[in-house]
């Protein structure tokens, strides 16, 4: 871990790692048992709302019904896994409030390798292909103008809790994958620490 600065491993108990000082990424691998791709058909709309552990998942529910989500007998499995992850990011980050954003993502807004302004934040693609992330001598690399050797990416519904620069001076350094290489559009789960925590 020392040399990339990820922790990675099919146990969910990995996202705890983040709290290691060595540790900018913990992945949690899991296979992806829906296809969630029904839920971007037709014209959804972003969900974006802070919100307590406690009431997270009632107002992620009424979210999806009321911006357009497709696939309807999805919204149950996937409320439920939302607030799973929801909950195993509070138990990591020791806080009881947090924002979610669900994003259908059809643009190359965050095509550059970057390190998020934030503590940490939990990210999971259901639907097209997941984040790409730099080890540490690759993040360097990039930092002085240079190509990375090697370009690692999240599997869809693999979990990541990225660290972020409020955390560390070796952030997680990653992007959304171009969208040229992408099939289509992509599903996108993030949880961030609010103001409040």
């Amino acid at each position: 871990m020392r040399e990339t600065g990820a922790a990675i491993s099919t146990a969910a108990g990995i996202l705890g790692a983040i709290s290691d000082d060595d540790c900018n990424l913990a992945i949690w691998q899991r296979n992806l048992l829906i296809d969630w791709s029904a839920l971007i058909e037709g014209s959804p709309r972003d969900i974006r709302f802070d919100a307590s552990r406690a009431d997270l998942a009632a107002r992620f529910a009424a979210a999806l019904a009321s911006h357009g989500f497709g696939g309807r007998n999805l919204h149950r499995a996937l409320c439920y896994d939302v607030a799973l992850l929801a909950e195993r990011f509070c138990a990591v980050m020791e806080i009881e409030e947090l924002e979610l954003r669900l994003e259908v993502v059809t643009t190359d807004s965050c095509r550059k390798f970057h390190a998020d302004y934030v503590a940490a934040r939990m990210i999971t693609t259901y639907v097209g292909p997941g984040t790409q992330w730099l080890t540490r001598a690759d993040a360097a690399r990039v930092r002085a103008g240079k190509e990375p050797r090697a370009i690692n990416r999240l599997e869809p519904g693999d979990v990541g809790i990225f660290k972020g620069k409020l955390a560390t001076d070796h952030p997680a350094i990653h992007r959304s994958p171009p969208i040229a290489s992408a099939s289509g559009p992509r599903l996108l789960l993030v949880l961030n620490r609010t103001d409040r925590g």
